[in-house]
């Protein structure tokens, strides 16, 4: 008897787990995807930006940089407040107030790729 009434319950939960990973997956389909030239192309610089934005900033600004925890990254915002693109970059290395910095787990170019993608796509 014990036995029947944890099915269900261990049911509940399979659901409940299988449920938040389709969510989940889905949370980056409404990351901007990266424009299609009229040749039929994407920038690699580009779609590499893309992912590195989806893994390390959509969880604070935002899948589409509408901000959040974060500061919003959209609307070209970012272009007119640094419009140096080292200078955003140089804030993406560095860190400023809550933001970590991320000199230490993305390279430049993957730093740049990401700062071209929010500049760019967002």
């Amino acid at each position: 008897m014990l036995r029947c009434r944890r099915l269900p319950r261990l049911l509940l939960l399979i659901a409940a787990v299988v449920s938040i990973g389709a969510v989940g997956a889905c949370a980056t389909d409404d990351v901007p995807e990266v424009p299609v030239a009229a040749d039929g192309s994407v920038d690699p610089v580009l779609v590499d930006g893309r992912r590195i934005y989806i893994d390390r900033c959509a969880n604070c600004h935002g899948n589409d940089g509408g901000g959040g925890r974060g500061t919003k990254l959209s609307d070209g915002l970012m272009t007119r407040r640094y419009p140096d693109i080292d200078e955003q970059a140089r804030i993406v290395a560095d860190g400023v107030r809550a933001m970590p910095a991320f000199d230490e787990v993305l390279d430049a170019a993957q730093i740049l790729a990401v700062v071209r993608y929010t500049r760019e796509v967002l």
